[in-house]
């Protein structure tokens, strides 16, 4: 064993301090990813939902077009839309006022979980808050699937 070991009582001195503070490091960041699990949200597009099959439950936001004609009001405040990528399309139900500038046809982000049933249940929806502007996720997932039609506007919102 005092072979493995330096001769050197400084560097002996210096694995002791290492071998004393490499687990409390350990222990300070397994606790905080054991404190963060239950806050850290995934994005996703409808499309991305449907390949990854997020586990009901999981805390997710799903960012899309909202699609024309599928918001439903219902008189004791829950709305139901359907949010759409180029490829799929999620069916969101929402309990609450929706912000003002939601509307068809617009990007918007919700985030909640999904149901068993394939359905999204929104805690919270935002909305984009101008003409020019999209919220990032959502505009750089439609560039990639070329959905994307707001480059011939730019704006100082622009994405």
């Amino acid at each position: 064993m005092n072979g493995l070991l330096p001769k050197s009582p400084r560097a002996r001195r210096r694995l002791t301090i290492l071998a004393a503070v490499a687990p409390v490091l350990v222990l300070a960041v397994g606790l905080t990813l054991w404190g963060l699990r239950g806050s850290i949200s995934y994005f996703y597009t409808p499309a991305q939902a449907d390949a990854a099959k997020p586990p009901p439950g999981r805390s997710v936001q799903l960012g899309g077009l909202v699609v024309a004609g599928s918001v439903v009001k219902y008189a004791d405040g829950r709305v139901e839309f359907t949010v759409r990528d180029n490829q799929a399309a999620d069916r969101v139900h929402y309990q609450g006022d929706l912000p003002d500038l939601f509307r068809e046809g617009q990007g918007i982000v919700a985030t909640g979980t999904f149901r068993r049933d394939g359905a999204f249940e929104a805690r919270q929806v935002l909305a984009k808050h101008d003409e020019n502007y999209m919220p990032k996720q959502v505009s750089e997932s439609l560039k990639a699937q070329g959905e994307w039609r707001g480059d011939g506007a730019p704006g100082r919102y622009a994405p």
